[in-house]
């Protein structure tokens, strides 16, 4: 226990420090969010490079904790995958918040670095053909990878859902002791509760992608190491509850980015978020609701990993009602580009 307070208080207190540094720079270097487009929702040029003070917690704690104790041989293994394939990510993500790369090119750099998570053993592992299980990996990798990069169209959204999903990631995992699992998740959850005390509205600073990339790569590296299916096989369903807010909001946007005849890969104002905002709720107001939704689901996550097959099922098929209820109650809005 004493090893998992001093990753999480390291990161914590490095990105509270961190943050408003990395700040100072972009504002000295020009590396700013202007709202030159109807997506954003700030009026004023925010910096960027909090995703760097993030990046730099996260990694800066796991590397002091790996000097002060002896891994297991796997769990070295597969923190030297994460370690290689998030700094491929955030790369990847602070040349994109200075230079604004093309989704074809992020695209292929994501599906490098999920191959690292795959090579180094995190993957999905469910039928005996390693192809079927290497595509289902980067699908899910890639997934959940730019659904924290689509949700952060808001001060603190995308922070508020890393604090709580790397939450209960580590709640999941730490019974069945998978090391790198638990370290990994509050390493995160530090580092994204650290750049939350800069990041809420009114923001000081965004995350940018290299901040939501590095995220959610993280997000989905640690779902991939934790035992759901310890009593039956629905279990394996818990990751996508919890991460279900990203995923939904991906969903919604590419659909209704397509049915408005526009590239689901390009900007527009079709967030729940927004939609949400359109409709009158404050900044504070969506972050409680999204934060207690989040909430919410990853207790559904957990109780499915403990409670009967029936009980499980019945779970998720209220989950899955409510969320088309919210999506059709997110549709009467309109939005303007």
């Amino acid at each position: 226990m004493g090893y998992y307070i001093f990753v999480f208080s390291v990161s914590f207190l490095l990105a509270i420090m961190l943050t408003p540094a990395f700040g100072a720079l972009a504002k000295k270097y020009n590396i700013l969010d202007v709202p030159h487009t109807p997506v954003k929702t700030h009026r004023f040029a925010i910096p960027y490079l909090g995703g760097v003070a993030i990046f730099a917690a996260f990694m800066i704690a796991l590397l002091l904790l790996r000097f002060m104790t002896h891994f297991p041989t796997g769990t070295l293994h597969r923190l030297r995958g994460i370690f290689i394939g998030t700094s491929i990510i955030f790369l990847l993500g602070l040349a994109d918040d200075i230079y604004e790369l093309n989704y074809k090119i992020k695209f292929a750099v994501q599906i490098v670095a999920a191959s690292v998570l795959f090579r180094f053993g995190i993957r999905i592992e469910i039928v005996e053909i390693q192809a079927v299980n290497y595509f289902l990996t980067v699908f899910w990798i890639l997934a959940v990878t730019n659904g924290f990069n689509i949700i952060d169209v808001m001060d603190g959204l995308s922070s508020t859902v890393i604090i709580t999903s790397a939450l209960f990631f580590f709640a999941i995992s730490a019974p069945t002791e998978e090391i790198y699992v638990n370290f990994a998740s509050l390493a995160i959850l530090g580092g994204a509760l650290g750049f939350f005390f800069y990041n809420r509205p009114p923001a000081k600073i965004f995350m940018g992608d290299a901040g939501s990339l590095t995220s959610g790569y993280l997000m989905a590296a640690v779902s991939l190491g934790v035992q759901y299916s310890k009593n039956h096989p629905v279990g394996l369903f818990a990751p996508v509850l919890i991460l279900a807010i990203p995923l939904f909001d991906m969903l919604f946007v590419m659909v209704h980015r397509i049915k408005r005849g526009l590239s689901p890969f390009l900007g527009s104002r079709d967030h729940f978020a927004l939609r949400m905002q359109n409709m009158g709720f404050s900044k504070k107001k969506i972050l409680s609701l999204v934060f207690a939704g989040n909430f919410f689901l990853g207790l559904c996550a957990w109780a499915i990993t403990l409670v009967p097959v029936g009980w499980s099922i019945l779970i998720i098929s209220l989950v899955v009602t409510v969320g088309f209820f919210f999506a059709n109650w997110l549709s009467i809005v309109e939005v303007n580009d």
